[in-house]
C-alpha cells in the first residue's frame, strides 16, 4: 500500500486536490475491478486538522492533522498558495517531513512551498506559466522550466497549472502500476493519457501573441492552415505585402517570436497531432506538415520533444485505437 498525503490549507486551488485524488482512487477502482488489493491509501492533512477553505470558498475538512500524519510515500503540495506570502508553519512542517516521503510532488504553485522548504534548490523544476518568473526571482537557485506541463527530477515532480496535476499523477500511476492501469484510469476520467511532461504548456497559437496588423494576422492564420506549404520568410512577406526583412522585423515585433521559430513550431505541433489522432503514415505526415522527410519531421521532434516520431505514437497509440466516443 502507497500512501498519498495531500497538504490542505486556506487558499487551496480545489483541483489541484480533488484531480491528483481522483487519480489515485481511480486507479483503485480499477485494481479492484480486477480481483486486485488497492495500491494507494489516499489521505487529506492540514496543520491542526482544521478545515480550510478553497480558492473558490468551498470548504473542505481534512482527513488527519499534518503533526500526526504518518510518513507518506507520495507527498503532494497543492496550488492556490502566493507566491512572497506563504504558509509559514507549513513551511515548516514539510521543511521537516519533506525528506521521509518517498517523493515529492507539487501541483501549480504548490512549487514555491517545495522551493521555500529548500527541496527544489539545484533541480528543474516548473509551475504554472503564469508564476514560473516569480518563483526563478524569489529562488535562483532553481532552474525553472517554463515550457513543459510537468518536470521530474529525482524523487521530485512539479507540475503547471491545474489539469497539468492530472498529467502527473497519471504519470505517477503508470510507473507504479503500469500503462494498462494508467490507460484505464484515463478513459474512466474521461481524459487523454497521451501529454508527456516535456509537452509545452501552451499550443503554438496559444503562447503566441495575435499580431496587432491584419496581413500578419492573416499570414498566422494562413501558416497553422497550410504547414504544407512554402512558409519561407520570402513567401509568407509576399503573403503580407511587406519586403522580407520589414516582414521579419514586424512580425517578430507583434507576435513575439521570429516567423521562421513559429512555424516550426506551428509544423511541430501540426505533425503532433495528427500521430495522435490518425492512422497516416510518418512519410505522409511529414509532407503533409511540410517537413518534406521522415528524417527532417524526426529531426525536428528529437528537438523540440527529445523523442522521435515512432516513439511519440507508440507511445499514445492505445489510447487512440481506445478512445472513447
Amino acid at each position: 500500500m502507497h500512501n498519498v498525503l495531500l497538504m490542505l490549507y486556506d487558499g487551496v486551488k480545489g483541483l489541484d486536490v480533488v484531480g491528483p485524488v481522483e487519480v489515485f482512487s481511480s486507479a483503485n477502482d480499477v485494481l479492484a475491478e480486477h480481483g486486485r488489493a488497492p495500491a494507494y491509501a489516499i489521505t487529506t492533512g492540514s496543520l491542526g486538522a482544521t478545515a480550510v477553505r478553497t480558492s473558490a470558498r468551498m470548504r473542505l475538512a481534512p482527513d488527519i492533522d499534518l503533526d500526526g500524519a504518518p510518513v507518506a510515500g507520495t507527498l503532494v503540495a497543492p496550488g492556490g498558495c502566493v507566491p512572497g506570502e506563504l504558509d509559514l508553519s507549513l513551511v515548516a512542517w514539510l521543511r521537516a517531513n519533506g525528506a521521509h516521503a518517498e517523493r515529492l510532488v507539487s501541483v501549480c504553485t504548490g512549487a514555491f512551498v517545495l522551493a521555500e522548504a529548500g527541496f527544489l534548490a539545484g533541480r528543474r523544476a516548473t509551475t504554472h506559466w503564469q508564476y514560473c518568473a516569480d518563483l526563478a526571482e524569489l529562488h535562483p537557485d532553481v532552474t525553472v522550466d517554463a515550457e513543459p506541463i510537468f518536470v521530474r527530477d529525482g524523487n521530485i515532480a512539479t507540475s503547471a497549472g491545474v489539469t497539468a496535476g492530472i498529467d502527473l499523477a497519471l504519470a505517477l500511476v503508470e510507473d507504479d502500476l503500469g500503462r494498462d492501469v494508467a490507460l484505464a484510469v484515463a478513459r474512466h476520467l474521461v481524459v487523454f493519457l497521451r501529454r508527456p511532461g516535456n509537452q509545452a504548456q501552451f499550443s503554438a497559437q496559444m503562447s503566441a501573441q495575435v499580431a496587432h496588423r491584419a496581413p500578419l494576422r492573416d499570414v498566422q492564420c494562413w501558416i497553422a492552415e497550410h504547414p504544407e506549404a512554402d512558409l519561407a520568410v520570402t513567401a509568407l512577406a509576399r503573403r503580407a505585402g511587406l519586403s522580407p526583412r520589414h516582414f521579419t522585423r514586424a512580425f517578430t515585433q507583434e507576435v513575439g517570436v521570429a516567423p521562421g521559430r513559429y512555424v516550426d513550431q506551428v509544423r511541430l505541433e501540426a505533425a503532433r497531432l495528427r500521430l495522435e489522432d490518425t492512422d497516416d503514415s510518418v512519410g505522409r505526415i511529414a509532407r503533409a506538415c511540410g517537413y518534406g522527410t521522415p528524417e527532417a519531421m524526426r529531426r525536428a521532434f528529437l528537438r523540440g520533444l527529445s523523442v522521435g516520431p515512432a516513439e511519440y505514437r507508440r507511445r499514445f497509440t492505445s489510447t487512440v485505437a481506445g478512445q472513447e466516443t
